[in-house]
């Protein structure tokens, strides 16, 4: 249980199973989002249709509405969700940076005011742990600091060492929740933060490995405004810090070129709500770049929207009916280039982790990148 093992590399790339009580995840992995126990438009049957193993729930969002409370007594997470697949929550961290408007940060925690009812929400490292294991999630994050992109060094180093301090008190309550349990069910997974500082990265990267015995790490922080040249910068010199024996969760990255740059780079898990957001304003993802849907040069298209997927919106419908759909504001559009997009992402994945076991990755993925930005296809 919660453990990892490398099958194959091909320079920092790596191919691995990531074993977890509701099943065993390959790696590398895009995990679809579903914030509030739901990926937007998508039912726990389609998400299995297009080869999800593993999805993403947040903390602060469950908590604040049903409560995790509620969700415990519907049967935790995977019963709530009708998903029986594995499931990793987020703390509530990335809405200490996506709420800055509504929150108050101190070194007992955040206060925020709620997005729902206006009531303030305090939560802590421990409040964070606590609800997550209420949830039942299989994985679950420590609570952080989070910080845009930009950042000054200042800045990062403040909250990095908030971080570290937080994580300590995470590990504790969940090692006091565990110890109390028949019976292995979650572990804790810690957080890499620094902004785009790369002294600052490598200084948390042993911050947290020194804290603790873990069972996975997940770099934060990233895709949060700062140029792409300087994420790759930051994994590149993260993976000589970061233990190679653990699976790595690079958090917020969906998009197609980030998402190989980042597996060529030693990540191997991903999570994004890009695909399904994009996939309800039109945008679809395709080996020749995206498509806008709502273009009119599609009107009267007859083919797929990608004659190499596999997904029911591929094998179904062409891309004038798609077209159609999006102009008459019928829902069904904005399910199928949701699904479409969330099946693009999982057969990248897949694709990128044949290539690593043939040891053709590293050959393969630039040319991959190349035939998706050359051509504007939308």
């Amino acid at each position: 249980m919660f453990e990892f093992a490398q099958q194959a590399t091909d320079g920092a790339a790596r191919a691995g199973t990531l074993a977890l009580p509701h099943g065993t995840v390959d790696t590398p992995r895009f995990m679809p989002v579903g914030t509030q126990g739901t990926v937007r438009a998508l039912s726990s049957a389609d998400l299995a249709a297009v080869g999800a193993t593993m999805v993403l729930a947040n903390t602060y969002h469950l908590h604040v509405r049903p409560g995790e409370q509620v969700v415990g007594d519907l049967g935790g997470l995977h019963g709530f969700m009708a998903w029986p697949r594995p499931i990793l929550t987020d703390s509530g961290g990335f809405q200490v940076f996506s709420l800055e408007g509504s929150r108050r940060v101190s070194e007992d925690g955040v206060e925020f005011r709620s997005h729902v009812d206006g009531a303030r929400r305090h939560l802590t490292p421990e409040r964070a742990i606590e609800i997550q294991w209420a949830l039942g999630s299989d994985v679950a994050m420590a609570f952080d600091h989070l910080v845009p992109g930009g950042a000054d060094a200042a800045t990062a180093a403040d909250a990095l060492d908030r971080t570290a301090r937080w994580l300590e008190r995470c590990r504790d309550r969940h090692a006091a929740l565990a110890a109390e349990a028949a019976a292995p069910r979650q572990t804790l997974w810690p957080i890499v933060q620094g902004a785009g500082h790369a002294g600052l990265r490598t200084q948390a990267a042993a911050q947290v490995t020194g804290a603790g015995t873990w069972t996975g790490i997940a770099v934060g922080g990233l895709a949060v405004g700062e140029p792409k040249p300087v994420m790759y910068e930051v994994l590149e010199t993260l993976d000589g810090s970061l233990p190679r024996e653990l699976p790595r969760y690079l958090m917020g990255v969906g998009f197609p070129v980030d998402l190989l740059e980042s597996i060529a780079r030693g990540m191997d898990l991903f999570d994004c709500v890009a695909p399904t957001r994009n996939g309800r304003n039109g945008s679809a993802y395709t080996p020749d770049g995206p498509v806008n849907i709502r273009n009119a040069r599609h009107r009267t298209d007859d083919r797929p929207l990608d004659e190499t997927c596999d997904c029911e919106c591929c094998r179904t419908y062409s891309r004038g009916y798609l077209r159609h759909l999006f102009a008459a504001e019928e829902l069904l559009g904005l399910r199928l280039l949701s699904l479409h997009n969330v099946r693009f992402l999982i057969g990248l994945a897949d694709d990128a982790r044949r290539r690593i076991i043939d040891g053709d990755f590293g050959r393969w993925y630039p040319e991959w990148i190349h035939r998706y930005t050359a051509r504007d296809t939308t």
